[in-house]
């Protein structure tokens, strides 16, 4: 069945101008010109096809047209500001769902969230695996983690790094190159292959060759003498970044874990 599109804005005006039977001292309380409230209630009568107010000696009265109306009118407002009470109740929730790589999760993510949890005991965390496309509807996300070239269609913040780092087993390892999806370069058929940027640490922790990996994700490993770094790091276009689309990103809840990731 089609839904009667409703005049919200004339029908706040309306509950207003009746409760105060005056368009002067309705007009003050929604912030607005007397004139701004005739005008409303005007459009809302012809809208309606009825006359809601009539001027007598005594004053601004309800016709019996609006009077009619203005028990459910009032209740529906009220319903309104309990939904979107209930809407925003979420902002303030403690519940947070996130996606991010496996490896990032396990390297990087994880030991900050712990840190982030013990500050704050209420804190309740979901997160899920997503190494490819990341559907924020279907998935119910707060906030993601992406590695890419920017946020691409949704709002996002770069997670600071120094770019891309070689690694290899501490004394060296074989001279092989490890390929993960993502990494620098192929053409060698002699590359390991594996499934990611943190199994490549592994495999370079394991000695079989030398794994070009985000400097995010091997700063950890690096810091325990894990692996050892061959040369510097250098700057890469790609990179890991926190993202949401724009209504998610908003809340107060998703811009504090940001805040506290990157900080």
């Amino acid at each position: 069945m089609k839904r009667t599109h409703l005049p919200l804005n004339g029908l706040r005006v309306f509950d207003a101008a009746a409760r105060h039977l005056s368009f002067t001292r309705a007009a003050d309380e929604l912030a607005v010109t007397p004139a701004a409230v005739g005008q409303q209630i005007r459009a809302l009568e012809d809208v309606l096809g009825v006359v809601l107010f009539r001027r007598t000696t005594k004053g601004l009265e309800l016709t019996p047209e609006g009077e009619a109306g203005l028990d459910g009118l009032r209740h529906g407002l009220l319903q309104f500001e309990e939904s979107v009470r209930a809407m925003q109740a979420g902002q303030s929730s403690k519940s947070l769902t996130i996606a991010a790589p496996r490896d990032l999760t396990e390297r990087w993510l994880l030991p900050r969230l712990a840190d982030i949890a013990c500050a704050d005991p209420e804190l309740r965390l979901v997160l899920v695996t997503a190494d490819d496309a990341i559907d924020f509807t279907e998935a119910n996300l707060d906030l993601a983690i992406r590695w890419g070239m920017g946020p691409g269609e949704h709002e996002g913040e770069a997670i600071e790094s120094d770019g891309m780092v070689t690694v290899e087993r501490p004394g060296g390892g074989a001279d092989t190159r490890i390929f993960w999806p993502g990494c620098v370069g192929d053409g060698d058929a002699s590359l390991v292959r594996v499934g990611d940027a943190g199994l490549a640490l592994d495999a370079a922790a394991a000695g079989m060759g030398r794994a070009t990996v985000p400097e995010l994700l091997a700063r950890g490993d690096l810091a325990v003498g894990r692996v050892v770094a061959v040369g510097a790091p250098r700057p890469h276009a790609h990179g890991y970044w926190l993202v949401a689309p724009l209504p998610q990103w908003r809340q107060k809840k998703v811009k504090a874990l940001v805040e506290a990731l990157v900080r």
